[in-house]
C-alpha cells in the first residue's frame, strides 16, 4: 500500500513543476517585429534587383533599378526644346555696340570743341548740336534693350513650363532608383530581376530584428502592475523541459482591452476582456517571428 502511494506521489511530481512553472509566468504572447513593405516608386522593367530572403540589408543601401531608358529619352527632348525656344530670342548687343561706338567718336569730338571753344576758335552752338546727338544716341540704345527684354519676355516664358515638365522626369528618374529604407533581414523576396513592376507594387519586406517585440496580454486586475519602460523577465523554450530567462523593457501598454485572442493564454482563466503590451527584447540570433513567449514581472519573483 505505502509503495502504490509512493509511486503516485512521484508521478505527481513533473505536473506540480509545471504548474508551478506556470504560476511564475503573468503573461503570454508570441514575438513579432516591426516588418516594412518595401514597394516600388515607379513602372517599367526591374533592370537590377538585389534581395533575397533572409539577406541583411542597411538603410539607404541600393537595392535595385527601374529601367530609366525612356525618361532619359524624354528629359532630351524637354531639354532640346527649351534651346530651340532660346534661339528665338533678340539679342540687342550688336546694335547697342554700333551705337555705343558712335557715342564714343561723339565723346571724342565733345572734348575737342570744348577746347576749341574755350580759345574761341568754334561757336558754342556746334557743341549744343553734338550733345544733342549724344542724348539721341543714348535714347536709342534705351529703346533697343527695352525692346529686346520685351520680346524675350515673351519668348522666355514659354521655357518654365519645359523646366517644370524636366523637374517631373528627373523626379520620376529618381523613383527609378529602389533604396532600402531600414537596416534589418530580408523577410519575403516578392520580385524577380527583369520582371516588370508598377508604382505601388510591393518588392519585398523587410525587419529589423536585433530586437523582437514580444506582444503579450495581461487582465485588467494585473494592469496596475505594469509601466512604461519596466523591466521583465521573459521566458523561452530551451527545450521541451526548460526555459531561456531574457530580459525585457515594456515599451507599449494598450489604452483600451481587447477580447482575448483564441491563441493566446492569460494568468486568469476565462478573462474575456484583456489588455495587449509590448516587451522589447534583444534578439541573440534564436529569437524568431512567432515564436511564443512568457512574461514574468518582477515584482511576482520577489
Amino acid at each position: 500500500m505505502n509503495t502504490k502511494i509512493i509511486i503516485y506521489l512521484l508521478a505527481l511530481l513533473p505536473l506540480a513543476a509545471c504548474q508551478d512553472n506556470e504560476a511564475t509566468s503573468d503573461a503570454y504572447g508570441k514575438f513579432e517585429a516591426r516588418e516594412v513593405i518595401v514597394s516600388a516608386e515607379a513602372s517599367g522593367k526591374l533592370i537590377q534587383f538585389d534581395v533575397e530572403e533572409g539577406q541583411q540589408l542597411k538603410a539607404g543601401e541600393l537595392v535595385g533599378l527601374i529601367d530609366t531608358t525612356l525618361l532619359h529619352l524624354q528629359r532630351e527632348q524637354l531639354r532640346a526644346k527649351i534651346r530651340a525656344v532660346t534661339g528665338k530670342t533678340q539679342d540687342a548687343e550688336p546694335q547697342v555696340r554700333v551705337l555705343q561706338e558712335r557715342r564714343q567718336n561723339l565723346l571724342r569730338e565733345e572734348r575737342r570743341l570744348k577746347a576749341l571753344i574755350a580759345d574761341k576758335a568754334a561757336p558754342a552752338k556746334q557743341l549744343d548740336d553734338l550733345q544733342g546727338q549724344l542724348e539721341v544716341i543714348d535714347k536709342e540704345i534705351d529703346a533697343i534693350r527695352a525692346q529686346s527684354q520685351t520680346a524675350n519676355r515673351g519668348i522666355l516664358s514659354e521655357i518654365a513650363p519645359i523646366e517644370a515638365q524636366i523637374e517631373v522626369v528627373e523626379e520620376q528618374i529618381r523613383r527609378s532608383y529602389i533604396y532600402n529604407p531600414v537596416s534589418g533581414t530580408v523577410l519575403l523576396q516578392l520580385a524577380e530581376p527583369h520582371e516588370m513592376t508598377a508604382a505601388g507594387k510591393p518588392l519585398y519586406t523587410i525587419a529589423p530584428l536585433e530586437e523582437l517585440e514580444l506582444r503579450a496580454y495581461v487582465s485588467g486586475a494585473q494592469l496596475p502592475e505594469l509601466k512604461l519602460g519596466q523591466e521583465v523577465t521573459v521566458l523561452v523554450d530551451q527545450d521541451a523541459e526548460s526555459n531561456r530567462s531574457l530580459s525585457g523593457t515594456i515599451s507599449w501598454i494598450a489604452d483600451e482591452a481587447e477580447f482575448t485572442p483564441k491563441t493566446v493564454q492569460t494568468k486568469e482563466e476565462r478573462v474575456n476582456l484583456v489588455y495587449a503590451f509590448k516587451v522589447k527584447v534583444k534578439n541573440d540570433g534564436r529569437l524568431k517571428m512567432g515564436m511564443p513567449g512568457e512574461v514574468v514581472f518582477q515584482n511576482s519573483q520577489q
